[in-house]
């Protein structure tokens, strides 16, 4: 250790005295409980909105429509669980066995559901379960259209970790992909999807 390092520590510790400050406890347990009932709908699409998604509020007999609308007459690479009953009339490749990347790379887009939703922060969630398939779906495709239920949305970041299962592989979306330079010059789709639709499903649409 340099000299004059030594003399500033030194003098820091001097400053500060023999006492050792006590540690200090920090609640970690606030607002994990979920509220009763659905979490709040329209604060999750107005949030949602605000990262530049595109939200779609739908009755469940609207969804094969709107996705329909959404890819129009490119392809869609979905999840081979995937509801069929969204992708009706849509042209898909169903990634079972997994497709390549030269494939992701060239379809129009990626159909998937969700974990859950996050009102607070307009956040989406997908843990590779049902109808979300493998995360490379998610990140090579330009346009990801994502279905979410009014039921799978959470008020509070807390919240859903509480619902999460942190063993799984967690991928948190807010809005498109999006990164900003030195200059703050917002670039678009660099590490994921240029553009993100968020379909809403049931409560208020």
């Amino acid at each position: 250790m340099s000299d004059a390092r030594a003399e500033v520590l030194g003098r820091i510790r001097a400053a500060l005295g023999p006492d050792v400050l006590a540690a200090v406890q920090v609640p970690r347990d606030y607002d994990r409980e979920p509220l009763s009932g659905n979490g709040d709908v329209e604060r999750f699409a107005a949030t949602v909105a605000d990262y530049r998604a595109q939200v779609h509020r739908v009755g469940a007999s609207e969804v094969a429509a709107t996705i329909g609308a959404l890819v129009g007459t490119g392809t869609a690479v979905i999840p081979a669980d995937l509801p069929p009953d969204w992708v009706t009339g849509v042209h898909t490749v169903v990634d079972d066995p997994p497709v390549g990347l030269d494939v992701l790379d060239t379809v129009d887009a990626v159909v998937t559901g969700c974990a859950l939703g996050i009102a607070a922060t307009g956040t989406i969630v997908l843990d590779a379960g049902v109808a979300q398939g493998r995360r490379a779906l998610t990140l090579v495709p330009d346009h990801h259209v994502c279905v979410i239920r009014a039921g799978q949305i959470v008020d509070t970041v807390p919240q859903a970790f509480a619902a999460l299962d942190p063993t799984r592989p967690l991928t948190f979306i807010s809005g498109p992909s999006a990164t900003s330079d030195i200059e703050l010059q917002r670039v678009e789709g660099v590490h994921g999807p240029r553009t993100l639709d968020v379909v809403i499903v049931g409560v208020g649409h």
